[in-house]
């Protein structure tokens, strides 16, 4: 293994033991550092340095070249931007070569947000006279009431909600904690369940999930994904709905209600404002929306 392959190396474990990032995610990084240490090797560079701004635009220039569009750059960019600073903290080099470079221009994508009634209709369609359709109300009672990734829902355990004083505590990306408030309807729906559902799902068996599957094990990604097809497919909604998409509805219904955006920032467990800033371009889109409908000269 050359040098170069050792520090993409040393930096992959970095984010896997040191920052805690999911192995999808590292995964992602070393194909982008592997794309770009190929690059050097072509252009016969055996050596990392501070002095690499050249190279990196190469790079960059060669990616575009290949069809790759803007965001697929940026995200190659911040990898790359990542991999740099890393060295310049483990002083292996004395400065960072992408601090000259900007993100290619991306444009703004705006997710795909359902409306108030949308999501009342979507959160009504699990059947409640079972104790799986008490679960899978609850489930999305919940997701929609604290903005959660749904790998955060489905890894609730039972002391993470605290029904009495309203809120949930979830542990979020790199291991980072914050406390979310939920709402008296996702109170309602949950305590139903705990009550009533959960026990006849468990059976005999004991479980330290919130929300338990086969075996008292926590439903799966995928598991949750396809019911909440089936239940988008039910209540008659034609849009594209993922998990996520009740996330940006948490925050967007926040936002148009006159929340403040910080405070949204916190509850989604962004780590930077500029992710959540998207939301008021959202917001916006929705009162111009609002405005050419109902305005007398709109």
């Amino acid at each position: 293994m050359n040098s170069t392959d050792l520090l993409a190396d040393q930096y992959l474990n970095y984010l896997l033991v040191e920052k805690g990032l999911s192995d999808q995610t590292v995964s992602a990084y070393s194909s982008d550092l592997s794309r770009y240490m190929e690059f050097l090797r072509e252009k016969g560079r055996e050596q990392i340095t501070a002095d690499d701004t050249p190279a990196l635009m190469a790079h960059l220039l060669a990616l575009q070249e290949e069809g790759l569009g803007p965001r697929s750059r940026a995200r190659h960019l911040v990898t790359l931007r990542g991999f740099y600073r890393f060295l310049v903290q483990e002083k292996i080099i004395d400065s960072d070569p992408t601090r000259r470079i900007d993100l290619p221009r991306i444009g703004l994508k705006l997710p795909n947000v359902l409306s108030v009634e949308e999501v009342g209709r979507l959160l009504g369609t699990p059947d409640t006279d079972t104790p799986a359709g008490i679960r899978n109300a609850a489930m999305l009672e919940m997701l929609y009431a604290a903005g959660l990734r749904v790998s955060e829902l489905t890894h609730l355990k039972l002391p993470d909600v605290n029904l009495e004083a309203g809120y949930v505590r979830v542990m979020g990306k790199g291991s980072s904690e914050r406390i979310v408030p939920v709402g008296l309807h996702a109170q309602e729906r949950v305590r139903f369940y705990i009550d009533s559902a959960r026990p006849r799902l468990l059976k005999t068996l004991s479980s330290p999930w919130l929300f338990v599957a086969r075996a008292g094990k926590p439903m799966t990604r995928q598991g949750f994904w396809k019911l909440l097809r089936k239940y988008v497919r039910q209540a008659g909604i034609r849009k594209p709905v993922s998990p996520h998409t009740l996330r940006h509805a948490f925050a967007s219904h926040l936002l148009e209600g006159g929340a403040d955006l910080r405070a949204i920032q916190i509850m989604l467990g962004h780590a930077d404002i500029s992710a959540t800033q998207i939301y008021t371009h959202v917001a916006r889109k929705h009162l111009k929306e609002l405005h050419d409908r109902f305005h007398p000269r709109g």
